[in-house]
């Protein structure tokens, strides 16, 4: 029997991998898609890859992959996990080299028709402010003794430093620091790479984004949240830079080399993995979080450069104007209490290109920040009840890659992509044409299909929807 054939449906949105899809499994695997996105998953394996999570030791309820499933290292991208405390693991192929890369949308109170007369000034002005592409560098020269304060104290350190204001941390994911982290699990050669990247956007799918709302469609939350029609806002995706790249390759070294030790097998070599409660396990977490936190500090010096440019370009802006709407994480994991079998239970949740979508049923509802590509919308969404008792909370993160960087380069033209996007009004600013060319509209899936996928699932809600009008692509 082909693979096509031993799924199994559940909903219009909702595919099962039952148990005998492949051998070892543990669990089921789910997968959120409709029938397009499902056979491009079939094709570049990507739902192996959601098996071979099933098979890990302590998987509980489901292996689940998002609709913007795509083959990745290890997981799927688009891929999550929970694993039990005590007879579980923890893999770094589950959280993926760029740890804690996520996003962050910052609001302003301009118009969209004050802006487009100096959007060319604007994205000039960003695009010499923001330190952008392969080893580029910031303002900030961390020694050993900042850059363990870094890690261990995130955003706050930003804040701590006149790079922002303390309401900036009441609107990210953790307050923008992740308890459990420390230093001292992160490698000499980690942090030496970091000590001078803080404040800067990185390379490959990491962008700042001008945008405009476009169309907002939950009054209610999107005031709370700050957004309203014809508003110009800011999104800033990037994360620990090379610092988090070092701390995943130095301890899938360490975990390929002590999996054995554990009596533990793994279809795949990229799935290396230890005991969560194991000293390795540990200390992976650890700096896995101070690699989170430094992430979370990368984004609030960004955000204080991002202000400090508006204020250059319109002189009537004054600094607390341009506040934080939200700041979410995308490869992650996170010790969360989830509702298994009737009862809460501690869990470590892995996130792989999927973002957090929790749901309290009180309050201001969780804010999900899904960006697209560089010519069509990106979505602020909102978490529900079904993803906290379905996905571990958790929704899609983005539109997802339909072709690698490489295949890219073959079939898309740098020069071509910049001529269509300023066609389109959108500003480009990037220092290669090969750059645009991997990062094309049309490497991607439509996101409005992704995210359609997973509102007709459940497991979030729309909020509203950004239209970009100035890009500048790392």
């Amino acid at each position: 029997m082909s693979e096509s054939q031993m799924l199994k449906r559940l909903g219009e949105c909702k595919w099962e991998l039952p148990l005998g899809f492949k051998s070892g499994m543990r669990v089921p695997g789910i997968v959120y898609a409709d029938e397009s996105v499902l056979e491009k998953a079939l094709q570049d394996k990507a739902l192996e890859q959601v098996a071979n999570v099933a098979t890990l030791p302590g998987i509980v309820k489901c292996s689940l992959a998002m609709p913007d499933i795509h083959w990745g290292y290890g997981f799927p991208v688009g891929g999550v996990a929970a694993f039990d405390l005590d007879e579980g693991v923890i893999c770094p192929g589950g959280i993926g080299y760029d740890i804690n890369c996520g996003v962050r949308l910052i609001s302003t109170p301009l118009l969209a028709e004050e802006v487009r007369p100096r959007l060319p000034v604007l994205m000039d002005t960003l695009f010499r402010d923001i330190p952008s592409g392969v080893g580029s560098e910031g303002f900030i020269k961390l020694d050993k003794v900042e850059s363990r304060s870094v890690l261990e104290t995130g955003a706050r350190w930003a804040i701590e430093k006149g790079y922002g204001f303390e309401e900036d941390l009441r609107r990210c994911e953790e307050g923008g620091c992740m308890d459990g982290a420390c230093a001292d699990a992160v490698s000499a050669k980690a942090i030496k790479r970091g000590s001078q990247e803080l404040g800067t956007l990185g390379s490959g799918n990491h962008f700042l984004e001008v945008s405009v709302v476009e169309e907002v469609l939950d009054e209610e939350t999107a005031s709370a949240y700050g957004i309203w029609r014809g508003q110009v806002t800011v999104m800033v995706h990037t994360g620990s830079r090379g610092l988090g790249h070092q701390v995943c390759t130095d301890h899938i070294e360490i975990m390929v080399d002590a999996i054995e030790r554990y009596g533990i097998f793994v279809p795949d070599r990229q799935l290396a993995c230890v005991p969560v409660d194991s000293p390795e396990g540990k200390d992976y977490y650890a700096a896995m979080a101070a690699a989170a936190n430094f992430a979370w500090a990368n984004r609030q010096v960004l955000t204080h450069l991002v202000r400090q440019s508006l204020m250059k370009v319109f002189s009537n802006l004054t600094y607390n104007q341009l506040r934080v709407i939200y700041d979410i994480a995308h490869n992650i994991a996170k010790i969360e209490e989830h509702v298994l079998d009737s009862k809460p239970k501690k869990v470590c949740v892995h996130r792989k290109g999927a973002t957090r979508a929790f749901w309290s049923g009180t309050g201001v509802p969780h804010p999900v920040l899904v960006p697209g590509d560089m010519g069509r919308r990106s979505w602020v969404l909102k978490g529900t009840q079904t993803a906290m008792k379905e996905s571990f909370g958790s929704c899609c993160h983005g539109a997802g890659r339909t072709l690698s960087r490489a295949g890219a380069r073959k079939q898309v033209r740098g020069e071509q992509v910049k001529t269509t996007l300023e066609q389109m009004g959108i500003e480009v600013r990037s220092h290669s044409l090969s750059g645009l060319a991997e990062e094309a509209p049309q490497v991607y899936k439509d996101v409005d299909q992704v995210v359609q996928i997973c509102c007709d699932a459940g497991i979030c809600q729309k909020v509203a929807s950004l239209r970009p009008i100035g890009v500048l692509k790392a």
